[in-house]
């Protein structure tokens, strides 16, 4: 019965629609690799208080790191996060789907960057 059997020849994606480009694919696992932090989200006023509290807590650290707020669907998904927003530092998700207290926020950047 070939009613099971699986199809090697389709080459699957992994990404929030199924309709990307290898070439977006490719672009959002290469932004993974770089430093700093990252809030992910679509803008949404959850969004936008988690990279508020993530800039008051980078200040009380004394840390000087500019906050890159990615939206595009496509490099969230390369993160493998599926529930904004998403705090992610130094190319480590480290908090997703809950705005954080400046508290949590400081204590998580603390362990990532020690």
């Amino acid at each position: 019965m070939g009613l099971f059997k699986k199809n090697n020849t389709e080459a699957k994606t992994f990404c929030c629609c199924g309709s990307c480009t290898p070439e977006a694919i490719a672009q959002a696992q290469a932004g993974k690799s770089t430093s700093g932090v990252m809030v992910l989200g679509s803008g949404c006023a959850k969004c936008n208080a988690l990279e508020q509290v993530v800039r008051e807590a980078l200040a009380e650290l004394g840390m000087e790191t500019e906050i890159i707020h990615v939206t595009d669907f496509t490099k969230i998904a390369a993160y493998g996060v599926m529930t904004t927003p998403a705090l992610v530092v130094d190319g480590k998700v480290v908090s997703y789907g809950k705005v954080l207290k400046k508290d949590e926020a400081k204590a998580l950047i603390q362990k990532v960057r020690g």
